[in-house]
């Protein structure tokens, strides 16, 4: 989902909530909110941005991507140099 795209969802959650509560925003706030909330997800769905806060395991560079994909594939195949510890985990 793009960030147009989540702000529509989360503009419409907004003001269905705000009906119920019996108000009724202005026009130019939906559109604060729409603005803010495509803004922010437009940012946050940077490949960088996620990185950064680890919550992958970072990126590959293309020229690196067959080297990366053998070794994954070496130390899933169990065919590496056998150890006698557990699993490390950061």
């Amino acid at each position: 989902m793009g960030g147009e795209q989540a702000a529509n969802v989360l503009v419409q959650v907004k003001l269905s909530q705000l009906e119920k509560e019996g108000k009724k925003p202005s026009q130019e706030k939906v559109n604060e909110l729409r603005s803010s909330i495509t803004e922010s997800f437009e940012s946050e769905s940077n490949c960088y941005y996620s990185t950064a806060r680890m919550w992958d395991d970072g990126i590959i560079l293309p020229e690196e991507t067959r080297k990366v994909i053998g070794l994954s594939l070496l130390v899933t195949s169990g065919k590496g140099t056998p150890t006698k510890h557990g699993v490390f985990r950061m």
